[in-house]
């Protein structure tokens, strides 16, 4: 009975190779017998079989023409896979000769990534530290040193773990081993990485005694972070390579710096704006005045104008903040709040109450109801 391949990995009969690979994998790693349930295990190995064979085909555009014409009877008899046994799949899987699934596509069915594949090496962790500055110092920028307990590799044996090593006996210093496998196309010989020495090519012959042959020690680092002007709270600097390092040969990790600006008790920020109340007198809104206001940076005059209402809100160009980028700068908004003295001299008084006396050319209550 002919086999439904496209159906068996829920693609159509115009899917990519790519379409073929990804649907593949992601039944491979479903159906994977390391995964099935005690009672299941016949049930996915069968599985498995069923969708290798089906990939095998369909990603083979000689095999694939063949099947679109013929059906699954065209790899019946000596050309087929009823002789193959997928388990040995599996094993190659489990013994990591494959690194994963695209190398068990790419190296069985005929993938562009066949060839020697060089073994990564995992790489160092990212870290993260919080740190506060104040809004002062997000105008002008600052630079802080900080203190983290982070890996890094082993002084002594320059993170390599041994300080003796001699030519590794299984692949003869070369990093990789061929090994004989059987595929539905034929007996070829494939080209992995050495699981003795892990693409090193050379095997210790000791321990280092300082990190205990792991290459790796925790040490506290002093860092220097330059914080730009114009950051805004929650924002991440992102150091390249500051985090904890990898295995020997391998990229270290990055350093995130959090910032967080710490709440100011006069200014307040908007993106890149700041705001600030100012008090003023009455005589001060009446007949205007010049005053000296504080800005982020330092002080700065600011006019007003005879006749100035309380709330009114003066703009102040460029007495705001930068942006990161320094493409932006900021305003700086000074309301202005008419302050009533609570205690008066006797002339004081005296000068309030003739002003009482004067009538406002058109009364309020004329205003209002005409």
């Amino acid at each position: 009975m002919s086999k439904d391949y496209y159906k068996i990995l829920g693609v159509g009969k115009s899917a990519t190779k790519e379409e073929v690979k990804k649907a593949y994998k992601k039944l491979a790693l479903q159906y994977h017998p390391d995964r099935a349930p005690e009672e299941k295990k016949k049930e996915y190995e069968e599985k498995f079989k069923e969708i290798s064979e089906a990939a095998a085909v369909l990603s083979d555009d000689k095999k694939r023409q063949q099947y679109d014409q013929l059906g699954s009877e065209a790899f019946s008899g000596g050309q087929g896979f009823q002789g193959y046994d997928f388990s040995d799949v599996m094993s190659q899987f489990r013994s990591g000769m494959f690194g994963n699934f695209d190398d068990i596509f790419d190296q069985l069915f005929g993938g562009e990534g066949g060839g020697r594949k060089r073994r990564h090496s995992r790489r160092g962790s990212d870290l993260a530290y919080e740190t506060e500055i104040s809004l002062e110092e997000v105008a002008k920028g600052t630079e802080q040193t900080i203190s983290l307990n982070k890996l890094v590799h082993c002084t002594r044996c320059q993170g390599k773990g041994a300080l003796k090593f001699e030519s590794c006996h299984h692949c003869h210093g070369s990093g990789y081993m061929k090994r004989t496998q059987r595929t539905p196309f034929g007996i070829f010989q494939q080209t992995g990485p050495c699981p003795y020495c892990h693409s090193r090519g050379e095997l210790p012959q000791d321990s280092c005694t300082s990190c205990g042959g792991e290459g790796l020690v925790r040490e506290k680092r002093k860092i220097d972070v330059k914080i730009p002007a114009g950051v805004e709270d929650g924002m991440r600097l992102r150091l390249a390579g500051e985090g904890e390092v990898g295995e020997y040969g391998s990229a270290a990790g990055d350093l995130y710096v959090i910032i967080h600006v710490k709440e100011h008790p006069h200014f307040r920020r908007e993106r890149f704006d700041i705001h600030i109340t100012v008090p003023i007198s009455f005589t001060q809104a009446v007949l205007g005045d010049e005053i000296e206001v504080p800005t982020i940076t330092g002080k700065a005059l600011l006019k007003i104008p005879a006749g100035t209402q309380s709330e009114t809100v003066f703009r102040m160009r460029d007495q705001g903040l930068p942006s990161v980028r320094g493409q932006e700068h900021g305003d700086q908004l000074v309301k202005v709040r008419i302050t009533v003295p609570e205690k008066l001299s006797k002339k004081q008084v005296e000068l309030i109450q003739q002003l009482h006396e004067e009538k406002p050319s058109v009364s309020f209550l004329k205003k209002i109801f005409g």
